[in-house]
């Protein structure tokens, strides 16, 4: 089957590879997205990650116990570097070349975020993990996810999260709650939706640059993604709802 996306950032919750109560790293989560992002190295999909930090620590979770916020941020920055590397380590395990790219200067063991490189190393087949965010506090993870995105040339951005789609209510709350098949950024933005920061939402808007909200944990639906078969929900320029 052909492919509709060459070039695509996967952009994750730390959350999603926490073990019990979410925090902590589950190995065998780990395991299983390796598994699925070699399926798609093998069918020559470049492929950029970004994974928050969140089930490590966050920077608003530090100010609710008295740290202050700047701080706070560079320790989540951190966490996600850590996420980085397990990663790493599980895609080199399965045979996935990776490298893990930080915008905070840690070269002991991750190599500088330079834009060029990446590209590079997108190029020769590597899976590149961007850690520590933006490397500045006071953004989140979804706004560094779409800036690596617009800046490494993504043909989409996807957005993994634990349910399949965007709903108009919480779905794990209310069984009734409605999942959208597709959704413009304005809408996204006027409804309120928690998809990503409105930051993150605006800077795709400006950039047309589309995002698919879909269900990372159910096995299979990268590649029906890539392949352009109906996964999760489409956020775009001019969708029809």
């Amino acid at each position: 089957m052909s492919l509709k996306y060459r070039r695509i950032l996967l952009k994750m919750s730390g959350e999603l590879l926490g073990g019990q109560g979410e925090s902590g790293i589950n190995v065998d989560r780990v395991h299983v997205l390796a598994e699925d992002l070699k399926v798609l190295h093998d069918r020559n999909i470049q492929i950029g990650l970004v994974v928050g930090g969140g089930n490590i620590f966050r920077g608003t979770q530090g100010m609710a116990r008295g740290i202050d916020r700047v701080t706070g941020d560079h320790m989540g920055m951190l966490a996600t570097v850590i996420n980085s590397l397990a990663v790493q380590d599980a895609l080199e395990k399965h045979g996935v070349p990776a490298c893990v790219m930080s915008a905070l200067r840690i070269e002991s063991v991750a190599e500088p975020y330079v834009r060029r490189d990446a590209m590079r190393r997108l190029e020769a087949g590597q899976v590149v993990i961007v850690a520590a965010g933006t490397g500045n506090p006071f953004f989140t993870t979804d706004t560094a996810g779409v800036l690596r995105a617009i800046e490494l040339g993504a043909d989409v951005i996807l957005k993994g999260t634990k349910v399949d789609g965007v709903y108009d209510d919480d779905p794990m709350k209310n069984p009734s709650a409605k999942r959208f098949e597709s959704l413009t950024y304005r809408e996204i933005l006027t409804r309120n939706l928690k998809v990503m920061d409105a930051t993150a939402i605006s800077l795709s808007q400006e950039n047309d640059l589309p995002i698919v909200v879909f269900d990372v944990t159910r096995r299979g639906d990268l590649l029906r993604i890539v392949e352009g078969q109906p996964v999760g929900t489409l956020v775009a320029k001019g969708v029809v709802t």
